[in-house]
């Protein structure tokens, strides 16, 4: 089974986009509201419901746990499918339409890298080996075996 080196690449990639963006708003003064119940108790302000929804309550958790995930797939040599790729493209290109230039465009790098895997896999040839897998069993079915 060989690795798929375009998929840990997006993999750590994205959780390295999720680990920066908690680096960025790290030090800011809302920390102390937020453990002592300001956001709970209704008393926080509106820029502390702001950062607390761009840090803790944001998308870096499950974004840095994607990119895990991704990385752990691509070192078993499994390919991720093609619309992971395209639906964090698109995310990151929308809410970059959105905002502006922003650390939104550094999601097209593990968008395009997972696309770029799976094209590759695609032009490698008709018979894709067990290490192109890609979880979706109609897809991993062998023909004639659906």
């Amino acid at each position: 089974m060989s690795k798929k080196r375009l998929t840990v690449a997006a993999g750590w990639s994205t959780a390295a986009i999720g680990v920066l963006h908690t680096l960025v708003f790290l030090p800011h003064p809302y920390w102390s509201e937020w453990l002592g119940g300001g956001l709970r108790s209704g008393e926080g302000g509106d820029a502390s419901l702001s950062v607390f929804w761009a840090l803790p309550g944001g998308f870096v958790v499950p974004l840095v746990l994607l990119g895990l995930l991704v990385a752990r797939l691509g070192r078993r040599g499994e390919r991720v499918p093609a619309y992971v790729g395209w639906g964090l493209g698109l995310w990151a290109a929308g809410c970059a339409l959105l905002i502006g230039p922003s650390g939104f465009l550094l999601g097209l790098v593990p968008a395009g890298l997972l696309i770029a895997e799976d094209l590759a896999a695609r032009r490698g040839g008709a018979g894709r080996g067990e290490g192109d897998r890609t979880g979706d069993p109609e897809e991993d079915a062998a023909p004639g075996h659906r």
